[in-house]
């Protein structure tokens, strides 16, 4: 219904010294994480060295109820995850966590995160016999570690060798009998924290907001590169790499992550705020309110005002009870699905010249439709602010970034082109220099190649028919299942 960069996936896991409601408690981390996926979740449970799950399409609570996770919950360990498929599409078979049992024991995976070698990794196990139940990544990087654990003494090993193989973004948590596993690619493209329960045990996550869900303390984030093994002898750490070149994804401070989540020592509220300090240097503008685009905008039009010394304004009511399956079958409706999401406070922006402050533009068209609605109820005149560079070039890590024909960067040449399509008075992006300054707190690099076109790791030149194979296994996939 709206043109947006969706979120990608979110894990967590936990691992209690004895058995207790774990399932319980990656129920409620899962949901502080919903943000980060909201097609499927599920949930993996060990007891006794048995490995249980329930899984399925829909919302943390739409998936789970009394009934199924009474019927896992005790454990001493569990793992989860929320998942948006930014590859392999949505067949049952890619809901996470995959499950694998081989003749050395139980394998659970939770991945969020994209290879940029999967399909090659996949054709090879395929030539060999193996046989793909899904169509994600994910299942590569499941019989990678399995092949390296058949030749090893320990799955921290087998992960170790595997490290050396998948190339591309990934942030796991995987669990076996005895137990947990939390391991991060060398460039740390997504987030994963680790904290500490009020028992005694740990767990583990993409975002630290999912630790204060669930009581735990955080301790700190799992560095790219390395292995977090926890089991009945402790916590472990084993580095897989020297020398890491770190390359956090910088879209995770401007949209993905929630804004009470703190990643690399630096918090995503603070972060949204310098965002939109530097917007409100770079492209200044007479105005007589600031007001944000809900949820990722409110905290960037916050620093755009404090900035600018313009009146911050709540300029929408977001209706937080539409479902995901919400659908505008005619072109009328379409034209007004904006206004069944946001409705515009009147008060706020009738007869003033506003300034409009949002994450991003992908195609254009909910920032033509909500920039009409605003001046539809009154607004004199509406400057737009963005505090993401224009996306030119396609993500290969885990974003859900439009193919280069549907971004309207890519479409029309000049940013005032671009502003006269969605009819504001004045249109602005952050610069890539500027993202560099609400970096510069930032401990690490960061990958900005949606916005630059230079990636941190080698892309394959078949990139584009590895995505068409993964595309026409979805297809097959799905002819088959109807």
């Amino acid at each position: 219904m709206f043109d947006s960069i969706h979120e990608e996936c979110g894990v967590f896991g936990v691992y209690e010294n004895n058995d207790t409601t774990v399932a319980s408690t990656v129920y409620y981390g899962l949901y502080a994480l919903q943000h980060r996926g909201q097609e499927s979740a599920g949930i993996a449970v060990c007891k006794d060295g048995l490995i249980n799950q329930i899984k399925g399409f829909g919302l943390v609570n739409e998936v789970f109820n009394k009934e199924n996770i009474k019927s896992i919950n005790f454990g001493n360990m569990a793992i989860g995850h929320v998942r948006y498929s930014t590859c392999g599409g949505n067949n049952t078979n890619n809901i996470q966590p995959i499950v694998i049992q081989h003749n050395k024991g139980n394998l659970a995976l939770a991945h969020n995160g994209n290879l940029v070698n999967a399909t090659k990794i996949r054709k090879e196990f395929e030539s060999k016999g193996a046989i793909f139940h899904g169509t994600s990544d994910t299942e590569s990087i499941c019989y990678t570690i399995v092949k390296e654990r058949i030749k090893t003494h320990s799955i921290e090993d087998a992960i170790a060798n595997s490290m050396k193989i998948i190339k591309g973004a990934y942030s796991c948590i995987a669990m076996t009998a005895t137990k947990l596993v939390a391991f991060r690619d060398p460039n740390g493209f997504r987030p994963l924290c680790l904290g500490k329960t009020k028992t005694g045990g740990y767990v583990v996550s993409s975002e630290s907001c999912a630790l204060d869900s669930v009581g735990a303390t955080f301790i700190r984030d799992i560095e790219p590169g390395e292995i977090i093994i926890i089991s009945k002898d402790g916590i472990n750490s084993i580095k897989t790499i020297s020398k890491c070149h770190k390359s956090l994804c910088i879209f995770e401070y401007i949209y993905f992550a929630r804004p009470d989540s703190i990643i690399e020592g630096l918090s995503v509220h603070e972060a949204r705020l310098n965002a939109g300090r530097i917007l409100a240097s770079e492209a200044p503008v007479k105005a007589d309110v600031v007001i944000g685009v809900p949820d990722s905008g409110l905290d960037a039009a916050l620093g755009y005002s404090l900035e600018s010394k313009i009146p911050y304004g709540i300029g929408f009511i977001k209706n937080k009870y539409i479902g995901r399956s919400f659908i505008a079958p005619t072109q009328e409706e379409r034209e007004n699905a904006v206004r069944i999401k946001l409705n515009v406070i009147k008060e706020t922006i009738k007869d003033k010249i506003v300034v409009l402050i949002d994450d991003s533009i992908v195609r254009g068209t909910t920032s033509k439709r909500i920039i009409k609605l605003l001046k539809d109820t009154g607004a004199k005149e509406v400057h737009l602010r963005i505090t993401a560079p224009e996306f030119k070039y396609p993500c290969h890590f885990g974003t859900d970034v439009d193919s280069q024909e549907n971004l309207i960067a890519c479409k029309y040449d000049t940013v005032d082109e671009i502003c006269k399509y969605i009819g504001a008075d004045s249109l602005a992006y952050i610069s890539i220099s500027g993202i560099h300054k609400l970096a510069n707190d930032l401990k690490c690099h960061y990958c900005d190649g949606c916005f630059t076109g230079k990636y941190p790791i080698n892309i394959p030149n078949d990139i584009n028919s590895i995505s068409k194979y993964s595309l026409s296994l979805s297809e097959n996939k799905n002819k088959s299942e109807n």
